[in-house]
């Protein structure tokens, strides 16, 4: 009994490899190319494969594109919640989510194309974006910023989930910037700069 057991686990291993290849080889033609320009042909040359290979595991480019975002909000999510778990104040979790945020995106140029740019042409896709794992993150940022108003913190009369979506609006807007800029400069020291503003407006005084 144990060879199918390891015959099986070698089997998704060889799925899981296959499918992170297709992925990251979208992530690199969708930046260079364009979502809209890009077709399955280009993705399968990147990643080495031909062109049914890609169908194995993905119906469309469309499918393509959505595990691109879901496979990154799950990895962060996780790894926030990770962090996070070490932290005890509300104010420490915040500036956490905000480093994160900018440092993951920072040190993926092609990633964050295609989060900032690729993503958002597509109607489909922002139509379903917050019953994705972004609806997840605001809520973190969210109860985060309900446990400092709880504790004395945050200012009680800002509503929780206004405050989360700046928090998150300044940081998404930060990432663009640097995307589009022709300046080349670090992301993730603009987390401290966004957090400066947004804590002197929700501090107690």
């Amino acid at each position: 009994m144990p060879k199918p057991a390891r015959h099986g686990s070698a089997v998704r291993a060889v799925v899981t490899d296959k499918r992170e290849a297709i992925l990251r080889a979208a992530i690199k033609v969708f930046a260079g190319k364009g979502y809209f320009n890009s077709k399955v042909a280009d993705i399968a040359g990147e990643a080495g494969i031909a062109d049914g290979t890609v169908y194995l595991y993905f119906k469309s480019k469309d499918e393509i594109l959505h595990s691109i975002f879901d496979r990154a909000m799950a990895e962060f999510i996780a790894e926030g919640k990770k962090e996070l778990a070490e932290i005890a104040d509300p104010v420490g979790k915040l500036t956490r989510i905000a480093e994160l945020h900018l440092e993951r995106l920072g040190a993926d140029r092609d990633m964050a194309i295609v989060f900032q740019v690729e993503l958002r042409g597509s109607t489909k896709f922002m139509q379903e974006f917050s019953a994705a794992g972004f609806g997840e993150y605001l809520d973190i940022i969210r109860k985060t910023i309900e446990d400092g108003q709880n504790e004395g913190v945050f200012r009680k009369e800002v509503k929780p989930v206004v405050a989360a979506k700046i928090l998150y609006g300044a940081l998404d807007e930060m990432v663009t910037n640097w995307v589009l800029s022709k300046k080349a400069y670090p992301l993730p020291p603009m987390a401290g700069e966004v957090l400066s503003i947004f804590f002197g407006g929700m501090s107690c005084k």
